[in-house]
């Protein structure tokens, strides 16, 4: 007895199909791999027998062929408590994942910081992934140029600050910027201050880049700057210290949610009215903007779809798209609540 029930039978294999087709092995692989150099003839017969014996492909058996992993590395150059501290990598997460499960791959999150980056481009150029996603560089950072280098494909979300030809995806950081300080303008603020954030990242000097250009246009002093990380803790000390310097501040832009929740926070422990002493805009739109009392005006960039967008760019690019833009710019957009 075989010990099949009736109808089964044994997995087809990879010869029977060769034989029912009449072609080589080696010819049933390249259909199957969808690899070039098999006659249209050869292709259909192929096809033919696959579906009279239900052949099912061994996926570690085709990977092995391919070189491929389906499987694709979200990198973010921050520690554990940063990445799931802070609203904005859980778009990109949800982002990045969803693209890569729409191509049937996998997704794995790799958080790189420290002593473990050497261990971190070890892996990542030893055929472990075919490709990855690269988020919240800091400086000078050599990461994407060395694993492009290794052959790994790379796209970045967020510009990089180094010379390269590795592709990106940011967000109007510079537009959104001027736009959330024109609108404090146009509100008769005249005293505008700002959180800048961190000066080794694009975003940072992108949002103080247009913070100081609405300054100059406005024909206003451009000097309450403090810079800070992006955290809450970090926004509220940098709002004592610019209150301390400038006490006649009449309005803020912070540099991200967070900063301006902190902000807010170290505005109410002082008795400061916000809006009616002092006005408040963020950036990012993160779900902390509608839970802030009073809630938040903020600029809202496309979280999710940067980080789908920097997938597909990659994905684009492991499927051997031609043409593909080296870098994508998502627009940003202004929304106003209470805190103006």
């Amino acid at each position: 007895m075989s010990g099949l029930e009736p109808g089964e039978r044994d997995a087809a294999t990879l010869e029977e199909v060769a034989r029912i087709a009449g072609v080589s092995r080696s010819t049933v692989s390249r259909v199957v791999n969808n690899s070039p150099g098999v006659s249209a003839r050869a292709r259909a017969a192929v096809s033919e027998a696959i579906a009279a014996t239900r052949y099912v492909p061994n996926p570690a058996a085709r990977n092995l062929a391919t070189r491929r992993t389906d499987t694709i590395a979200l990198v973010v150059s921050e520690d554990g408590e940063r990445v799931f501290g802070d609203p904005f990598f859980a778009g990109v997460l949800r982002g990045v994942s969803a693209t890569v499960a729409a191509a049937d791959r996998q997704m794995v999150l790799v958080m790189s910081h420290g002593a473990d980056r050497e261990r971190l481009e070890q892996y990542l150029a030893a055929g472990h992934v075919d490709g990855a996603v690269v988020v919240s560089l800091h400086g000078m950072d050599p990461l994407p140029q060395r694993l492009t280098d290794a052959g790994v494909a790379v796209a970045l979300l967020g510009r990089p600050l180094t010379a390269t030809t590795v592709p990106y995806v940011d967000a109007d950081n510079l537009g959104g910027a001027l736009a959330a300080t024109r609108h404090l303008a146009a509100t008769g603020r005249r005293r505008i201050g700002t959180i800048a954030g961190p000066q080794d990242m694009a975003a940072g000097i992108d949002r103080l880049l247009g913070w100081r250009r609405a300054m100059g246009e406005l024909g206003h002093r451009a000097d309450a700057v403090v810079h800070a990380d992006f955290t809450v803790e970090a926004g509220a000390a940098a709002m004592a210290e610019l209150l301390a310097a400038h006490p006649d501040l009449d309005a803020v832009f912070a540099a991200a949610d967070l900063l301006a929740v902190g902000a807010l926070r170290h505005l109410r422990s002082r008795g400061v009215r916000v809006p009616d002493d002092l006005a408040v805009v963020g950036f990012d739109d993160s779900v902390l903007a509608t839970t802030t009392n009073p809630t938040l005006t903020t600029v809202r960039q496309p979280v999710e779809e940067l980080g789908r967008s920097t997938a597909w760019r990659l994905l684009a690019q492991l499927a051997g798209e031609r043409h593909l833009p080296p870098s994508v710019l998502l627009p940003t957009e202004l929304v106003v609540r209470d805190s103006t």
